[in-house]
């Protein structure tokens, strides 16, 4: 192999870039403390420090509001209301009913009101809590009962059927009706929200901000200040966490910023501390669930009424598409043959709930799971034979209730192999000997599957650019439309990108997520991050590959279909030169080394007044096997083990896809286990700090856990025929759930469902294990 040229780095490169376990991009600097956040970018001189006063009810008209001890307040510089907003005070996503600064009537307790400008993070904080409000106090609606009861929707109902659900209900042999209920949940981001806005000459502005989405919180400060999009730039290089949490709910943050930035000509952060971040933006959907559900001796379920009622809070914001995917996806694996979902989206007075990891999906899942164990207990079969006596078929039996046509079904496979590597039978039969034997602690185990649609539901979204260029020592710097929030999306398209040079991944660099870049980038979500990234930043890199061959092609006196790129070198029959060396003759021959790539999801459509057609380009699926443990006197539970069979295709990166399947998974038995969200009756939010909200950590993984992969490539034509893997492990917590339930029925010799609803803390475990043995005791006498 030639050495490269004078002065040209080597980029030789080990082997192929895709499918390898290459360490994310910035694990060195996180662990070590380097990696630069929002907060770490050095502030401009004299930059200014920002807080938002909040509304103290739920809901009251706002008569007055006295500032003067506000503009009193020492080391104030500025205070805005809304009548300080110069162009749109809105920031809804899709309906414009979500105020950046709420002025007449107040919805929520903790709303912004008020933003401060001060020279301090300390003194804007201490002087935004001395606004003085005259309210007058209106009836609050905090409930999805409440609701219901007062018919109080951000949007109208929306029912998808199947055949004749009444009909068929009425013609089964066995019927059940019931209710049950899953909280919503904090995204609990390490880093919170947070912005710097900087003025820029001719009215120009550029935001740092912690954001999924550049390209909207770009439009939403165009039209705060009311000016156009391309004097707005925003750039985020890496986020704390997101998980939805940073779609939508960080506009209000970079407009205030980006406001009072603009009135006072200096730079201007806002930064929301805990309390403050956890009152003001929005949560996971909290839903009540209503179903009638008819079956026969098996446990196969003929006929399906179910209602979803999710709490929405005051606005509409996302909660039309993270309502229709929970419709999508209530019937996760199973084929309903007669069903009808009713869907209502209640308004609150309560924050705007909003995309969390799932958006919908798992709230969809937790009420047929719940369905099929509830058909399990009444018909005393083994839950994990009802589940699989209802899955979807392969070639029959493979239509959604929304018309979809399930074409990848490999769930009754998945499930199949993992009930025999998990050894589901022989543990079931242990711990039901075990719970025999042991009177206060109880064993659960359960063994639950998850089918996932991949794309936006919103099908303008499933498009992404990129942009790539090489320079002529032959390195490359990337920037695509995705962001960065931990997940690995930077370093998978850099392994893409170096995949088709053929250069080493450690010469590839991505730069910050940039709206003067790429621009009208879709919001990093929906799981799509690498598929559309991926495509869109191999697209570029194709054309550059193509350009570069063909000047090879010349230098080594070959056709260029015989030009190969790998392992640094570029080969043309007998000859070769090294890549950055290929580099530097391009430039001097004037061959463009700077690219742009495009892709739009094939494939997908879907009416969204009627939610049919194919809404999805695939599904990605899984399945648990969780085994718990609960003391029936305290309540308290733990988790014991859990087998993990989850389908990634073929995978870019089967490190970072561990890491996103261990991570999903926890933080879904999080949802359904630990954390509790509490509104007291005036409508504030209690749980507001890690003293009261409890998330899990590191000593809540099982002490045995094995996560493998299915090993079979995506059918469809993705990006190395991966599959997304942000979001469908959140769901595979459902064994875990389940798992409980089962610990829980075994007080009564599972001969009844629990009342146990989600999430399964330990007082409400108790409460559930009291109530079996109420159940019981009565039916013995």
């Amino acid at each position: 192999m030639n050495a490269p040229g004078p002065g040209l780095p080597d980029l030789t490169a080990a082997g192929e870039a895709v499918g390898r376990p290459v360490a994310h991009d910035s694990a060195e600097l996180h662990v070590t403390g380097a990696a630069a956040y929002t907060d770490d970018i050095p502030e401009p001189r004299g930059t200014l420090h920002a807080a938002i006063g909040v509304s103290p009810a739920a809901h009251a008209r706002l008569r007055s509001l006295d500032l003067a001890a506000v503009r009193a307040a020492p080391d104030v510089v500025d205070v805005i209301v809304a009548a300080d907003v110069p162009g749109r005070n809105d920031v809804g996503p899709i309906e414009e009913d979500d105020p950046i600064l709420a002025d007449g009537v107040l919805s929520f307790a903790g709303q912004p009101v008020l933003a401060v400008a001060a020279t301090t993070v300390e003194a804007a904080r201490r002087a935004a809590r001395l606004a003085r409000f005259d309210l007058e106090p209106l009836p609050a609606i905090l409930t999805v009962e409440q609701a219901m009861e007062a018919r109080s929707f951000v949007l109208p109902p929306v029912h998808v059927a199947r055949g004749d659900a009444q009909g068929a209900l009425g013609r089964a042999p066995h019927r059940l009706a019931g209710t049950i209920r899953s909280g919503g949940q904090d995204h609990f981001y390490l880093e919170g929200q947070i912005a710097l806005a900087i003025p820029l000459e001719g009215g120009a502005i550029h935001v740092h901000c912690s954001t999924q989405h550049p390209g909207e919180v770009q439009h939403m400060v165009a039209h705060a200040l009311g000016i156009a999009a391309h004097q707005v730039v925003v750039e985020c290089r890496r986020m704390g966490g997101g998980f939805g949490g940073k779609e939508t709910q960080m506009s209000l943050i970079a407009c205030v910023a980006a406001i009072l930035a603009r009135r006072n000509g200096r730079a201007v952060k806002l930064r929301l501390d805990r309390d403050d971040d956890m009152r003001s933006t929005g949560k996971r959907h909290a839903f009540v669930y209503g179903y009638d559900v008819g079956h026969d001796d098996d446990g196969r379920i003929l006929a399906l009424d179910l209602t979803l009622a999710s709490r929405c809070g005051f606005s509409a914001d996302l909660s039309g598409p993270v309502n229709d995917r929970a419709v999508f996806h209530a019937d996760n694996a199973y084929w309903l043959p007669d069903v009808a979902i009713h869907s209502y989206r209640c308004r609150t007075n309560t924050v705007s709930d909003t995309a969390f990891r799932g958006f919908g999906g798992p709230q969809g899942m937790f009420a047929i799971e719940a369905v099929i164990d509830a058909v399990a207990r009444a018909t005393g079969r083994d839950p994990l034979d009802v589940r699989k006596a209802n899955l979807y078929g392969v070639d029959e039996r493979n239509v959604t209730p929304f018309g979809m046509t399930i074409e990848d079904n490999i769930a009754p496979a998945l499930v199949d192999r993992l009930e025999e590597t998990s050894r589901y039978r022989e543990r079931r039969a242990a711990i039901a000997a075990w719970n025999r034997e042991s009177p206060v602690v109880k064993r659960g185990l359960a063994l639950t599957p998850v089918k996932f649609g991949i794309s936006f539901t919103a099908t303008h979204y499933n498009q992404a650019g990129a942009l790539v260029h090489v320079y002529q020592d032959g390195t490359v710097l990337l920037n695509h439309g995705g962001t960065e929030m931990g997940q690995g999306l930077f370093t998978k398209v850099r392994q893409v990108v170096a995949q088709e040079l053929g250069i080493g991944v450690e010469h590839v660099r991505v730069s910050a997520s940039d709206t003067s870049k790429v621009p009208n980038a879709s919001p990093t979500a929906a799981s799509s991050g690498s598929d559309l990234n991926g495509m869109a930043a191999r697209h570029a890199a194709r054309t550059l590959r193509e350009r570069l061959a063909a000047h090879a092609a010349r230098k080594l006196d070959c056709d260029p279909e015989a030009v190969d790129f790998r392992e640094g070198r570029v080969t043309g029959g007998p000859r070769s030169m090294g890549f950055a060396e290929l580099a530097r003759s391009a430039y001097f021959a004037r061959v463009p080394l700077s690219a742009t790539g495009f892709y739009a999801t094939p494939k997908i459509h879907y009416d969204r007044r009627t939610l049919s057609g194919r809404p999805f380009y695939y599904y990605a699926y899984g399945a648990a096997c969780a085994e718990v443990a609960i003391d029936t006197l305290t309540g308290e539970h733990r988790l014991l083990a859990v087998d993990i069979l989850h389908d990634v295709g073929r995978s870019l990166n089967p490190a970072i896809d561990r890491g996103q399947i261990d991570g999903g998974f926890l933080q879904g038995w999080g949802w359904l286990a630990m954390e509790e969200l509490v509104w007291d009756a005036r409508g504030e939010l209690k749980t507001h700090a890690p003293s009261t909200y409890k998330i899990p950590t590191a000593y809540d993984w099982p002490t045995r856990a094995n996560v493998d992969f299915w090993p079979a490539d995506n059918r469809e034509e993705t990006i190395h025929r991966s599959k997304a893997v942000g979001e469908p492990p959140f769901m595979l917590a459902l064994a875990g759930f389940h798992a409980l339930r089962d610990a829980v029925a075994s007080v009564a010799d599972y001969r009844y469902a629990p009342d146990l609803d989600a999430p399964a803390t330990d007082e409400r475990i108790l409460f559930a294990v009291e109530d079996l043995r109420r159940r019981m005791s009565g039916a013995h006498r």
